[in-house]
C-alpha cells in the first residue's frame, strides 16, 4: 500500500475576538477561510485562555450536511462535530443515529449527503447508488475502528472470558446457563451463578451485528451457520433497538450479555469480556487491540472504493478479533454541489491528523496511517 506524504493544512481556524482580522482563501476549489486573532489588551483576563484551542480545520465558508446510520460510530461522530462547528460556525452537521442499514436506505434514497456503515455496501446498494450519485457511484470511506465488545450483568463477576465456540452457543440458544461446563472451564476459579443467561442483540439492521456474525462465522464455522448479515438470524434471545438500546437492556438486567462498540460499555460502566483467541493470553477490548487487527486489514474495494476486509479468526497476540470499521457512503461523483464543499472540508477533518487523534481518548481506534492517507486523497477528488 502506497502511502503518500499529507498536505499541511493552511488554514487555521480560532474564535473571532474584537478588532480580529478574517481573510478567505480558496484551496483545492473549496472556499476556506481563516480567521487571526490579536491578543487581548494588557491587563484584560482572556477567557479563551481557560479553554483548548479549536482543531485546526479547513473550513468550508458556510453550508449544512446532513448524514446518519451507524450507532456504533455515533460518539466519535458527536465529538467530531462538537469540534468542526467550534472552528466552523458557518457550517451545519447532523448526523442521526438509527443503524446502519436504515443510514444506507436513506442516502440512497437521496436523503442524506453522506451514510454511516458498519458494513460496505453490496453490490446491489452500489448499483442502485448510480441514481443518486449521477454520472458517479457510491464508495466506502473508511473512517474509525473500533471493538465490538462483549458487555455483561454479573455482579458478583468481574472478569469474564469467552471463545467463538461458546459465544456461538450462548448466541444460539444452545448454552443457556452461566454454570454450563463449557464457560466454566473459560473461567477456572469464578464464582459463576446456576441462573439463565438472557442474550441480547440487535433489533434493527445493524453494522454491529454484521461484524459480529463475520466473527462467528469465521472462527467458529461450525457453531454458528448463519450469513454475516446486518440482520438477525440465530434463535431465541432478547432484542434492543440501536446500541443504546442493547446497552439499556445489559444495564438493567443481571445476567445478560450483549454487544456494542467499546465507547458505549465504558459510558455505561458495563464489564466486557476477554476473548480466548488461543493467543497467549485473552485478549481485553480496547482501542489499542482493536487497532492491532484493524491494520492487518486488506483493501479490497475497487478504484475510489476503500471497504476493507478484517481476519476475524486472527489469534496473533493482543490483537482482539471482534473489530469493526465503520464506514462514511459518499458519492465519488454527483453529490450536490451545494453541499459538496462543507461535505469535502467535514470528512477531510475526521479523516485527518486532528480528528483521528481524538478517537482514543473516547474509546475508538484510529485508521491505519496508510489507509488514512489514502482517504484523504480521495475526499480531495470527490465531485
Amino acid at each position: 500500500m502506497k502511502v503518500q506524504h499529507r498536505r499541511k493544512s493552511r488554514s487555521f481556524v480560532l474564535p473571532m475576538a474584537a478588532g480580529a482580522t478574517a481573510a478567505t482563501l480558496a484551496i483545492g476549489g473549496v472556499l476556506l477561510f481563516s480567521r487571526e486573532v490579536r491578543d487581548a489588551p494588557e491587563g484584560r483576563v482572556d477567557a479563551r485562555q481557560s479553554a483548548p484551542a479549536p482543531a485546526r480545520i479547513e473550513c468550508a465558508e458556510s453550508g449544512r450536511v446532513a448524514g446518519s446510520g451507524s450507532t456504533a460510530q455515533q460518539n466519535a461522530v458527536k465529538h467530531w462535530i462538537k469540534e468542526y462547528q467550534r472552528a466552523c460556525p458557518g457550517v451545519r452537521i447532523a448526523y442521526r443515529p438509527i443503524g446502519s442499514g436504515a443510514g444506507v436506505a436513506q442516502f440512497l434514497r437521496g436523503a442524506t449527503a453522506f451514510g454511516g456503515t458498519d458494513g460496505a455496501l453490496k453490490p446491489d446498494d452500489v448499483e442502485w447508488s448510480r441514481k443518486v450519485c449521477p454520472g458517479g457511484r457510491a464508495i466506502d470511506l473508511p473512517m474509525v475502528g473500533g471493538p465490538v465488545a462483549i458487555g455483561y450483568n454479573l455482579p458478583d463477576v468481574s472478569d469474564l472470558v469467552l471463545d467463538a465456540p461458546t459465544l456461538a452457543k450462548i448466541y444460539d440458544s444452545r448454552i443457556t446457563r452461566w454454570d454450563d461446563p463449557a464457560i466454566r472451564k473459560l473461567n477456572p476459579g469464578a464464582e459463576l451463578p446456576g441462573s439463565e443467561i438472557r442474550a441480547v442483540h440487535r433489533s434493527d439492521e445493524s453494522g454491529t451485528t454484521q461484524n459480529l456474525n463475520a466473527y462467528l462465522a469465521e472462527a467458529a464455522p461450525r457453531e454458528w451457520p448463519y450469513a454475516a448479515d446486518k440482520a438477525w438470524q440465530a434463535r431465541g434471545g432478547h432484542s434492543g433497538n440501536g446500541s443504546d438500546g442493547v446497552v439499556a437492556e445489559v444495564k438493567s438486567t443481571p445476567g445478560s450479555l450483549g454487544y456494542f462498540e467499546l465507547s458505549f460499555a465504558e459510558a455505561g460502566k458495563i464489564p466486557t469480556v476477554r476473548i480466548d483467541t488461543g493467543a497467549a493470553e485473552p485478549v481485553e477490548a480496547s482501542p489499542e487491540t482493536a487497532s492491532v487487527g484493524i491494520a492487518a486489514a486488506e483493501v479490497v474495494g475497487e478504484g475510489k472504493d476503500l471497504s476493507l476486509k478484517l481476519d476475524y479468526g486472527t489469534s496473533a497476540d493482543g490483537a482482539y478479533p471482534i473489530a469493526l470499521v465503520a464506514y462514511e457512503i459518499v458519492c465519488d461523483r454527483g453529490n450536490d454541489p451545494m453541499t459538496l464543499p462543507a461535505l469535502k472540508s467535514f470528512l477531510s477533518y475526521t479523516a485527518g491528523e486532528e480528528g483521528q487523534k481524538l478517537l482514543p481518548s473516547i474509546h475508538y481506534a484510529p485508521l491505519p496511517e496508510s489507509v488514512a492517507v489514502r482517504v484523504r486523497e480521495i475526499i480531495r477528488t470527490l465531485s
